[in-house]
């Protein structure tokens, strides 16, 4: 017997309502809730371009099933990401409230930057674009508010040079933001604190730059950063691995 056929009517159709019976609709919340954990761990790893038959075997289902559910990768990347990118929107949301703009504005990018070293996925859509994801275009709009108003801010108070733009800082950002996964791969977790603190050390109207955090690489790390960057990577990495193969 196949899912839905018998006492609840043909096709798992409900005959007093006509609508999908019961356990077919188990079935498909089931499946559906399996697509998108197997889709954060998937994207997590391999980043958004990830097969999505990976993602349908991991789940236990078939590509049909995953259609059925996610007619397009955007509409599974918003399912996946919705929670996790509406979290930083509510960390610029507290950053604009923080009387000190300096102290507003750093303590934002480090909360952005610390989801970027942790997930791929999320530091794909964070540092590109992506079309047709709902969620993700309100939060480059309102990342990119929130880094105006602060800036603004820091410009008013004199912690920032007068000189620098949104669009600088932005730009800046989302650079050294597609560094941190290959850089806490080849490193520690917390490797990006210091390129991160070099870069705000730049931005400041004050000629007196404190002292970076952490460690300074060194010339294999440097090298191990680089080659996980390359375009060669995930093929050298899944060779030697076996791993996420097509």
């Amino acid at each position: 017997m196949t899912v839905g056929e018998g006492p609840t009517g043909p096709e798992g159709r409900d005959p007093a309502s006509g609508g999908p019976a019961p356990r077919q609709r188990r079935d498909a919340r089931r499946n559906r809730d399996r697509l998108v954990e197997a889709a954060h761990a998937v994207f997590s790893e391999q980043g958004l371009d990830a097969p999505l038959d990976v993602i349908a075997r991991r789940a236990g289902v078939g590509n049909a099933t995953l259609y059925r559910h996610f007619p397009t990768r955007a509409a599974l990347v918003d399912a996946v990401f919705h929670d996790q990118l509406a979290g930083t929107m509510a960390a610029g949301e507290h950053a604009r409230t923080v009387p000190d703009a300096w102290e507003g504005l750093t303590g934002y990018l480090r909360t952005v930057f610390a989801t970027l070293a942790a997930d791929r996925g999320t530091n794909d859509l964070m540092t590109t674009r992506l079309a047709d994801v709902e969620v993700l275009q309100a939060v480059h709009a309102h990342n990119r508010r929130t880094v105006e108003l602060l800036l603004d801010r820091a410009r008013e108070q004199g912690a920032v040079r007068t000189d620098v733009t949104t669009e600088d800082l932005l730009f800046a950002l989302a650079a050294l933001g597609r560094a941190v996964p290959p850089l806490v791969r080849a490193t520690t977790p917390d490797a990006w604190h210091r390129p991160l603190a070099l870069f705000l050390d730049g931005l400041r109207a004050t000629t007196e730059p404190g002292p970076l955090p952490g460690t300074a690489l060194t010339g294999a790390e440097l090298g191990d950063v680089l080659g996980e960057m390359g375009p060669h990577r995930t093929r050298t990495a899944q060779g030697a691995t076996g791993k996420h193969t097509r």
